[in-house]
């Protein structure tokens, strides 16, 4: 077997071999080895059979099972904290307090372990001597919206009340309050128009028989006369300022809620309360009661949506016709609609009840406060 040599080292075969002739042809080459690999010069390695009694070769990593090395024993991955690994090898549900739970280093995780899935990594456990930061309701604030608290006092309603602090005329200790966001748990230091806010009174209820031809508002921009006008002679001397609970229409006549309380304002206006309306509408046309008990489905106009209405007829005289009509929505010019829709014509429109409280024989353009009894008697109905 010929051995390789360094590129350009002359042996001493070569130095006292002959020079050859170059038209003699060449020999070819002794080994099949491609240019440049080098032939080994250790003994080929031959196989030979292993015996039945030889040890079987051991896979990698495996360990040899405790007092023989006959039998192999593969090892098991160890699981996360607290997680003991499956039979897979691969980490399965926490078993606390079992054998095969294994924590860090091998170690068995403790009592009282948070629960790990495979795949979610471990809680953070706070340090010792730190314990978690619990929040209670009182350390993120108490009291109520400063919108709240005035339309209470009976300042402004809601919206009036945001109204006048996007206007900037609302304060707190000489500062502009320039959210209706603000939460206070008093008025104490409040003032609107620079004048101070006093305590919120006791909730007064008034019912107000209300002639036609008045606005349901403070102020009218075209210059018609107002609800106002007509309370300033019919309510008592020294009532606070009270806000209408709903509104009724130009044309429209009868009972009229006046309150001192926005909150009690805004409960009894909200749909979702459920207050009903009553209505006595003076009809013309052609109309039977079975058509008018349809309304108890509701109806839809134009796009809108109404409620159910309970519709009875009173009496007929020749087309003409007194309907009586109880709803809870109140919305915008809600019964005239629905009656037009039906082919009716309305003359007159009395509101006769509201609630509870009902005008009965209160004189046309009269107020008249109703019992404090009947207002917190009523007030609850409406929590429950």
């Amino acid at each position: 077997m010929t051995t390789g040599k360094i590129s350009g080292e002359r042996t001493a075969a070569d130095r006292n071999r002959k020079p050859r002739d170059r038209s003699e042809p060449q020999e070819a080459p002794r080994s099949g080895k491609p240019y440049g690999e080098r032939t080994s010069s250790a003994p080929a390695r031959v196989a030979t059979p292993r015996s039945k009694d030889a040890p079987a070769a051991k896979p990698y990593g495996a360990r040899p099972s405790a007092g023989t090395g006959s039998t192999p024993r593969s090892v098991q991955p160890r699981g996360y904290a607290g997680v003991a690994p499956d039979r897979r090898g691969t980490p399965g549900n926490l078993s606390v307090g079992s054998r095969r739970s294994d924590g860090p280093f091998g170690g068995r995780a403790a009592a009282g372990a948070p629960i790990v899935h495979a795949g979610q990594r471990p809680p953070r456990v706070p340090a010792a001597g730190k314990a978690p930061v619990v929040h209670k309701p009182s350390e993120l604030g108490e009291g109520d919206r400063i919108a709240k608290l005035l339309a209470r006092a009976g300042v402004a309603s809601r919206r009036e009340v945001e109204r006048l602090i996007s206007e900037g005329r609302v304060k707190l200790n000489g500062e502009v309050i320039t959210t209706p966001a603000t939460v206070l748990t008093s008025l104490r230091g409040v003032s609107v128009d620079d004048t101070l806010v006093g305590p919120a009174a006791a909730t007064r209820l008034f019912r107000f028989h209300k002639p036609e031809g008045l606005i349901t508002a403070e102020r009218d921009p075209a210059g018609r006369p107002t609800i106002y006008n007509a309370l300033i002679n019919a309510l008592p001397p020294g009532t606070p300022r009270v806000m209408p609970v709903g509104r009724l229409d130009l044309s429209t006549e009868g009972l009229l809620l006046l309150t001192n309380d926005g909150e009690l304002k805004r409960a009894m206006e909200l749909p979702a309360t459920g207050v009903p309306r009553t209505y006595r509408a003076r009809t013309f046309g052609d109309i039977s009661q079975p058509r008018l008990e349809e309304l108890m489905a509701g109806i839809e106009i134009e796009g809108v949506r109404y409620g159910p209405i309970n519709a009875n007829m009173e009496r007929r005289t020749g087309r003409n016709q007194w309907i009586e009509m109880t709803l809870t929505e109140g919305k915008n010019r809600e019964v005239r609609r629905v009656l037009e829709f039906i082919g009716l014509q309305v003359s007159r429109l009395i509101r006769t009840a509201y609630g509870p409280f009902e005008l009965a024989d209160l004189p046309r353009g009269a107020a008249e406060e109703i019992p404090q009894v009947m207002v917190e008697r009523f007030r609850k109905s409406l929590k429950a």
